[in-house]
């Protein structure tokens, strides 16, 4: 293949992939970025593409993840709030404590789960590994 269709395709791969995290569908991605749709299918269904566009949603989630995570302090302040207010209806105060301790016990549950399996590991270690059959 000449070098510059090969460039022309990967710069066209790139295109889309952009456009498919911001648009609905393949027909309005491609026609966003002005390829036919069968040109988008057809990019769509190679190995690099789809590798690319799956790594691309990845690094998208995970920049939501974190923008998600430096909001989190502000969404505790508000449900905090909401629970000392006198002012607030008891329901809402009752809700939100009940949303505070539910998170609070959540949060601490991937750490008992990691102490338990240092733990289990550290017990099989010490005892060589296995169990030996008689």
């Amino acid at each position: 293949m000449h070098t510059g269709k090969v460039s022309k395709k990967v710069g066209q791969r790139e295109q889309l992939i952009l456009a498919l995290l911001q648009q609905p569908s393949l027909e309005k991605a491609a026609a966003s970025i002005g390829i036919s749709t069968v040109t988008a299918w057809r990019i769509s269904k190679t190995k690099e593409f789809k590798e690319e566009y799956r790594n691309a949603r990845w690094e998208a989630f995970s920049q939501s993840l974190a923008r998600l995570q430096q909001a989190s302090g502000a969404a505790v302040s508000a449900l905090l709030k909401v629970m000392i207010d006198k002012t607030t209806p008891a329901a809402s105060r009752v809700c939100a404590a009940d949303r505070v301790l539910d998170h609070a016990s959540r949060a601490t549950a991937p750490e008992d789960i990691e102490a338990r399996i240092t733990e289990l590991e550290r017990a099989a270690s010490t005892s060589g590994g296995g169990s030996e059959r008689e």
